[in-house]
């Protein structure tokens, strides 16, 4: 089995954990992780990739072990999260990656993808939205409104999202047998986020969804343009990013492989090795 180093820099002044594997020279892939949780969601994928790859997994700041600066200390935003992502990237001498993506991590992604096409080998989203198509209204319709107008009407709504029992929602909705999916995951994520003004960094971050989507058509453009390989790999019973989201994929990225699982949200927690066997054979694939 591969060892994982668990490690920290300093970046823009602030602590920035992150997991590393594998041998340096192999091709490196990029783990992002989305909300609630940290790079913790990858810990087991991680040993399986080491084998063949240099993996990379980076808290973004506001969670799990990096700096949690209060918002008056740090402007929380979704191109803050990728400034910090890519200045870790340069410290470690990275300029060569593919992404996987999921959640939050999407957004970072794509603004990492945007801002140096030319860095990305290949894409892998899972359950991590580019298009529209994928957003369910039910559960988007309340972020769309807070963003649009934060106040006391308008937060309670979204502030659920961080109470133990909506985390544990997110965790176990969708899949097929919950009594997979350790519950440590899920009070681990929501004792992380009940960390005293870690309320008001997510709520932040809620408020500055609403920028990813105008990003999408860049997005696309590059996804046609640039050719590069794409693997959406989804719960297809996921009640935040619905499968369309991984469908959509394919108008735009060239001979995208698309796969929808019989899951969840966070399908590396019941699915892990069919996410694994989908995820090395076109990395196989892509990068050898």
């Amino acid at each position: 089995m591969s060892v994982v180093h668990h490690r920290t820099v300093q970046i823009d002044g602030h602590e920035v954990f992150y997991r590393e594997a594998g041998h340096p020279d192999g091709p490196t892939i990029l783990l992002l992780h989305g909300f609630p949780t940290s790079s913790s969601m990858f810990r087991r994928l991680i040993t399986l990739l080491a084998r063949d790859y240099h993996v990379i997994a980076p808290d973004h700041v506001g969670f799990g072990r990096s700096a949690a600066p209060a918002v008056t200390e740090f402007a929380y935003s979704f191109d803050a999260l990728a400034r910090i992502t890519s200045g870790l990237l340069d410290q470690l001498g990275v300029n060569r990656y593919a992404i996987y993506v999921q959640d939050y991590g999407a957004p970072v992604g794509w603004r990492l993808a945007l801002e140096h096409p030319d860095r990305i080998t290949a894409i892998v989203t899972q359950n991590g939205n580019g298009y529209t198509d994928g957003f369910v209204e039910e559960f988007w319709a309340p972020v769309w409104t807070y963003a649009a107008d934060p106040g006391p009407d308008t937060e309670p709504a979204v502030r659920a999202a961080l109470g133990v029992e909506a985390i544990r929602w997110q965790y176990l909705h969708g899949v097929p047998d919950p009594s997979v999916v350790d519950p440590d995951t899920w009070d681990h994520a929501a004792a992380l986020v009940s960390r005293p003004g870690n309320d008001q960094v997510q709520l932040a971050l809620f408020r500055d969804y609403a920028t990813n989507p105008p990003l999408y058509p860049r997005l696309h453009e590059f996804l046609r343009t640039s050719g590069v390989p794409v693997l959406a790999v989804w719960g297809r019973n996921d009640e935040i990013f619905g499968p369309a989201g991984a469908t959509a994929f394919a108008r735009d990225a060239a001979d995208a492989e698309i796969h929808l699982v019989d899951g969840g949200h966070f399908l590396l927690e019941s699915h892990l090795d069919v996410v694994a066997g989908y995820l090395q054979g076109f990395l196989g694939r892509v990068l050898h």
